[in-house]
């Protein structure tokens, strides 16, 4: 559109003059992501090439897991005797994930505050911290439970041990980055009324935080539950054993029983943990 005064929409040389570094720094971030996503798919496609994935095997293989899923129908603990037997061994997987889960948030809890950057003023301790804490991390709790049961023998002990001390690197973590991330204002209103370092940390650090690591405390204990599961299979107690057991004796029916008895365990223990995180976090838990 043109008047007496000449050209009211901006030319190109004037864009370019006036917003050229914005659109140069665009085009460089677009050049980036497409590189990205270009690196990303042939990853995917030498992986796919590397590990021998097959779709016809996948095909082929719907009918022998439709026979399986027949053999489970319908799930049969057996004996009336064996199904105590199962549901005391379910009770144990529990109680593993419980106990571990715990002993872990104590233990953590600590080490989250020599983790905080906030909290710790020598930056050496603050930074062996958290490597140590990467370190726990990341060995997976099936690990653990294996070192451990050679450490302290088969059963239930070594499954707690297992899940606390993968948990204490994870906690840790979490713990650390929930103190990083809260207010500087309460602290600073401590400070001023004459409290100590101490006192900044319990009554300006730990009100706000507090709430935020028992919800996931929470989410940790649900999740552990299935863990507890897995390592159980390696010998560390609970109804992981029986589940290996009868699959090795091919004993399809029992094995839905078993599995049924996990989901129940795992949907009520989700329920109830939702329920409790949503009550101390302050939120409504209408709906779940």
């Amino acid at each position: 559109m043109t008047g007496r005064r000449g050209s009211i929409l901006p030319t190109d040389q004037a864009i370019l003059a006036s917003h050229g570094d914005l659109l140069r720094a665009q085009a460089a971030t677009c050049l980036q992501m497409a590189l990205l996503a270009g690196a990303l798919a042939a990853l995917a496609v030498l992986a796919v090439w590397r590990l021998d994935v097959s779709l016809w095997r996948i095909l082929t293989g719907v009918g022998e897991l439709g026979r399986f899923v027949a053999l489970m129908i319908p799930p049969s603990a057996g004996s009336w005797a064996n199904a105590l037997v199962y549901i005391h061994a379910l009770g144990e997987t529990v109680a593993i994930a419980f106990l571990g889960t715990l002993l872990a948030a104590i233990l953590a809890f600590p080490l989250g505050l020599l983790a905080a950057r906030n909290v710790v003023p020598v930056r050496i301790l603050q930074f062996m911290t958290r490597r140590s804490l990467d370190t726990v991390r990341g060995v997976d709790t099936l690990i653990w439970a294996l070192i451990w049961i050679n450490v302290v023998g088969l059963g239930p002990f070594a499954g707690v041990l297992a899940i606390m001390t993968s948990d204490i690197g994870s906690f840790g973590k979490l713990f650390s980055e929930a103190i990083e991330a809260s207010d500087r204002k309460p602290v600073e209103g401590v400070t001023a009324a004459g409290g100590s370092r101490l006192h900044q940390i319990r009554f300006g650090i730990l009100p706000q935080v507090l709430p935020v690591m028992l919800s996931q405390v929470l989410y940790y204990f649900e999740s552990n539950t299935r863990s507890a599961t897995i390592i159980g299979i390696v010998g560390a107690g609970g109804i992981g054993m029986h589940l290996v057991e009868q699959i090795r004796t091919f004993e399809w029916d029992r094995v839905a029983f078993l599995i049924l008895l996990i989901l129940a365990a795992v949907a009520a223990i989700d329920w109830l943990s939702a329920r409790l995180r949503h009550a101390i976090i302050g939120k409504s838990s209408v709906g779940l």
